[in-house]
């Protein structure tokens, strides 16, 4: 697999304290990035800048070789932890949304033909992600996991090159959670996907990631311990071809 994303030597500092630094890493086309570490390792830092939304203060971030766009583009899918749909939108709605954006910026709206082409490709993917049934719901009507396949859906339907997963399962309760762990393999496979995922769970990372990637500082200085910032410590690669199978649990 081919490198898709690289950085070289970022860094990242809110005036003399640094967040990141010296991150250098390559993230191959079709792989499955779990990143883990202790809380203030800079994650969500990594993932903003990834997603365009944070501006490294040196390095370098290219995609397919070119330098990465400041502003997220249909290039970058993201999905947060708290769903991040329209209240007063349907689910089919939702989904049409960021297709109607792309295709009929000024207005934001589509009509004739264009409309129903937007909504037979919207329904398709809701049909992807487990929808289907739900296309007229609104959010309100809708359990956690549902509006989190909702979140998966507004994401893939611009079929984004990246899909960034910010503690997507964090708020769901553990059944609905392993359901989410199966779509989100199967999306995956099924888009050929390369995927980063931000999680504090090591069993989810493991479970899903062909590689887990931890976020940690080298350097410890306790009188000035903003002066050094997190890289990464730790980059295991697992399975080339699909995620690693959950860890068996422990003989007792």
């Amino acid at each position: 697999m081919s490198a898709l994303l690289s950085l070289r030597n970022v860094w990242v500092e809110y005036g003399d304290r640094v967040v990141l630094e010296k991150v250098d890493l390559d993230v191959a086309e079709g792989s499955f990035v779990s990143v883990v570490g202790p809380s203030g390792a800079g994650k969500s830092t990594f993932l903003r800048v990834v997603l365009g939304q944070e501006v490294p203060t040196s390095g370098t971030i290219t995609l397919d070789g070119q330098p990465l766009a400041r502003e997220c583009g249909p290039d970058r899918g993201v999905v947060f932890q708290r769903y991040s749909v329209f209240p007063h939108l349907t689910v089919l709605q939702n989904v049409m949304f960021g297709l109607e954006c792309t295709k009929a910026p000024l207005l934001a709206r589509l009509f004739g033909d264009a409309k129903k082409r937007a909504a037979d490709e919207a329904t398709a993917m809701l049909q992807a992600v487990g929808l289907g049934d739900s296309l007229n719901l609104y959010p309100s009507q809708m359990s956690g996991g549902m509006q989190q396949r909702l979140a998966v859906a507004q994401a893939l339907i611009m079929r984004p090159r990246i899909l960034l997963l910010d503690e997507p399962f964090g708020a769901l309760d553990p059944g609905i959670r392993a359901d989410m762990h199966v779509l989100i393999r199967q999306l995956w496979r099924d888009f050929g996907l390369t995927v980063i995922m931000v999680t504090h769970d090591i069993k989810e990372a493991f479970s899903l990631g062909t590689r887990v990637l931890a976020l940690d500082k080298r350097r410890h200085d306790p009188h000035a311990p903003h002066r050094f910032g997190a890289t990464a410590v730790y980059d295991l690669e697992l399975r080339k071809d699909e995620p690693a199978p959950e860890p068996e649990p422990e003989a007792a």
